[in-house]
């Protein structure tokens, strides 16, 4: 059983410092979580993996959890996030894997596998749909990723979100959970709520959307295809993001 405790490790890669979560042994699997959350957000599934016969590792990913944030918008776009999890398996001696995203970590997925995709071995995508098929599914999706576009501008949702002790946090992520009751909110509004995190996640949308692309619909884009096994898994009640996003990332 002590394979399957969960460790964290603090490794540096360039001019930053990593905090990554593993346990067990066998076939590696990475798993990279999104906004607002941490490696934590894996637990039960790490420990479930390693049950199965896999080693797993957990990143929190560069402005999230232990791990450190930079101030620069530039600093989180999409080329330096996958940079950073190739950097990390290499630090783990992982040259291949199978891989698991949600939510920006999904999106980051979607693309290590189409521009490293030696490394990546299977692909499960949580969430989140190809970049192509998310910025061609419609008018409903942009009315559910209405906070995308909020986001670009720089201390508006700062301000708003820790107001009132989080109520828009509480009200929009949680259902309007009241403080105390759901330990898993807890943890996300005392990680947000450390100097420069907010804006840290913030600047993933920062770096990566602008309001012109949140517009577009993904013409004129042209990106390799996937080519490892891939399988992708949609909740009826996602809040931010519609079926169509998924189903159409088949093409």
């Amino acid at each position: 059983m002590a394979d399957l405790q969960i460790v964290e490790h603090r490794i540096t890669v360039g001019e930053l410092t990593f905090n990554v979560a593993e346990t067990g042994s066998g076939p590696p699997v990475v798993m990279l979580h999104g906004w607002p959350d941490s490696w934590y957000l894996w637990e039960a599934q790490m420990v479930a993996l390693a049950q199965s016969g896999h080693r797993v590792i957990a990143p929190d990913l560069r402005g999230f959890g232990e791990s450190d944030h930079p101030d620069a918008v530039e600093e989180y776009s999409m080329g330096k996030l996958i940079g950073d999890v190739a950097a990390i398996m290499d630090e783990f001696n992982i040259d291949r894997a199978t891989l698991v995203g949600h939510d920006w970590g999904a999106a980051l997925a979607w693309l290590l596998a189409t521009f490293d995709p030696e490394r990546v071995e299977r692909l499960i995508v949580v969430s989140v749909g190809h970049p192509l098929a998310f910025a061609s599914a419609g008018f409903r999706q942009k009315q559910l990723s209405w906070y995308m576009l909020w986001f670009q501008f720089p201390g508006v949702a700062e301000q708003a979100f820790p107001a009132d002790d989080w109520a828009l946090f509480r009200n929009w992520a949680h259902e309007g959970t009241a403080r105390g009751v759901d330990d898993y909110m807890e943890r996300q509004i005392h990680d947000l709520s450390r100097p420069g995190r907010l804006s840290a996640g913030f600047n993933v949308y920062r770096a990566n959307i602008s309001p012109d692309t949140f517009a577009g619909d993904g013409r004129g884009v042209d990106l390799p295809q996937v080519t490892c096994p891939t399988m992708g898994v949609w909740s009826s009640g996602d809040m931010a993001l519609s079926e169509v996003q998924m189903t159409g990332s088949e093409r």
